[in-house]
């Protein structure tokens, strides 16, 4: 009976959105003045769509994607989570919400140094609740799904970047998040690296019926997405 509520609770949570942002709203204090940054943005992510968030260097894609990610709050509008309103939640309930819906991918892979890939992908689902058994089952289902299963017990420096940001991709699905937030995942990667890991990051995506926003300055990328996005004087255009 519980493995059936489960399975009912798993796929309800497949019919709901994975994002939307209604009017949201974000500026900070510049000297005397305030800068806003975001200004009456709103979004619709559902599961299985791969978004590209584009616009210069300073429109604010990283804030958006903050607010997004609940790390950090509007001072106006609203966040949804899988239909879930979430922006004026307690920070306990935020933190529980970005362990267990949303998965995070940055330029940088910030990986564990001191710990092998395997061990990389089983923290996250440790900390979300899951036994080490478990966790090391879905981290080698995992990283076999990027094409690491030869180098689960290699550290981050024993890897290339390539390999690197593939294990990165792989622990910000590892939880099963509904929501995917990348910002500039393949920017330290040459060109042929960067084509490969966006193509397996495409594919996870929509196989595993997650919604997608990733940041990039690369339009050739932009273009293989679903669609496209520009940030423009903190207004988001739906191109």
């Amino acid at each position: 009976m519980n493995e059936r509520r489960q399975q009912d609770g798993s796929m309800a949570a497949e019919r709901k959105g994975a994002l939307r942002l209604e009017h949201v709203s974000r500026s900070f204090a510049q000297g005397a003045a305030r800068l806003e940054v975001i200004k009456d943005a709103s979004l619709t992510l559902p599961r299985g769509e791969m978004v590209a968030l584009v616009g210069p260097s300073g429109s604010g894609k990283s804030t958006l994607l903050h607010i997004a990610g609940l790390l950090e709050r509007p001072d106006g509008g609203e966040i949804w989570i899988l239909d879930n309103p979430s922006s004026r939640l307690s920070d306990a309930r935020r933190t529980e919400l970005r362990r267990t819906a949303i998965g995070f991918v940055y330029q940088y892979h910030h990986l564990l140094p001191e710990f092998s890939a395997l061990e990389n992908v089983v923290l996250p689902q440790m900390i979300a609740g899951r036994s080490r058994r478990a966790a090391a089952e879905r981290a080698r289902e995992l990283l076999g799904l990027v094409g690491l299963s030869q180098r689960l017990r290699h550290r981050p420096a024993q890897l290339s970047g390539g390999e690197q940001q593939r294990v990165a991709i792989a622990r910000a699905l590892a939880n099963a998040p509904a929501l995917l937030l990348a910002d500039e995942p393949t920017g330290n990667l040459d060109q042929h690296t960067a084509d490969d890991v966006f193509a397996l990051l495409g594919k996870l995506v929509h196989e595993m019926q997650v919604g997608a926003l990733i940041a990039t300055h690369n339009l050739n990328l932009a273009q293989r997405m679903d669609r496209t996005i520009t940030l423009r004087d903190g207004v988001i255009v739906q191109l």
